[in-house]
């Protein structure tokens, strides 16, 4: 899921938070499967979830939230 700056500004702090924790949980378990030497389904997840991250971050930061 690709997450755009305007859909993540239109969140509340509590829902950024939550959201933050689930991508981290999806990216921990895209990774523990790309080291078990399985194929992920989707090869462009890994990246797509580290950029989603960051644009939170990014976003949070901005707003003063950490």
């Amino acid at each position: 899921m690709v997450l755009k700056a305007k859909e993540i500004r239109e969140y509340t702090k509590e829902e950024r938070s939550e959201k933050l924790e689930e991508l981290k949980r999806e990216l921990m378990h895209e990774r523990g499967v790309a080291a078990m030497g399985g194929s992920p389904p989707s090869p462009g997840k890994i990246r797509q979830l580290r950029t989603s991250i960051a644009r939170m971050l990014t976003i949070m930061h901005e707003e003063g939230e950490q």
